[in-house]
């Protein structure tokens, strides 16, 4: 949680061209810079803000894969096709790596069936109690909230 002014301000922001190319069904959107990075949307909106959501990705990807990230180039660009938009996209790499790391995955447990049965009897919540044990047997404590 972000808890001044000073912490948001340090944030680093990454900002990319993104091209967005009308199709029939809506728009094709690829970065110049980043082979690979691609999406689409139904309509201009829905590209901008799936081109945020996959450079996003695709960058956490990328550094979590300690790969070469290129600087962003800057306009003009001579390649883009006819009839296509220029857009600039800009993230926040370290929110999205938050994000991904803090995210919940789901994973299958083993359990006995009479220990499954006495839990539910309980209403124990399974997650809640895997996370705290195995917290507690990797010995880490969350950091306690402000």
């Amino acid at each position: 949680m972000v808890n001044s002014c000073q912490e948001v301000c340090s944030v680093k922001k990454l900002t990319y061209f993104a091209v967005l190319e009308p199709c029939e069904a809506g728009y094709g959107v690829y970065f110049p810079d980043l082979p690979g990075c691609v999406s689409m949307g139904d309509t201009y909106d829905q590209a901008i803000r799936n081109a945020n959501e996959a450079l996003g990705l695709h960058l956490w990807g990328m550094e979590d894969d300690h790969a070469d990230i290129s600087a962003p180039s800057a306009p003009p660009f001579l390649d883009v096709p006819a009839g296509s938009i220029m857009a600039a996209i800009s993230v926040y790499p370290e929110l999205v790596r938050h994000e991904m790391e803090t995210r919940a995955v789901r994973m299958n447990v083993s359990i006995p069936a009479w220990l499954k049965s006495a839990a539910e009897e309980a209403g124990v919540s399974y997650s809640q109690v895997f996370q705290n044990a195995l917290m507690e047997h990797l010995g880490i404590q969350l950091p306690a909230h402000r």
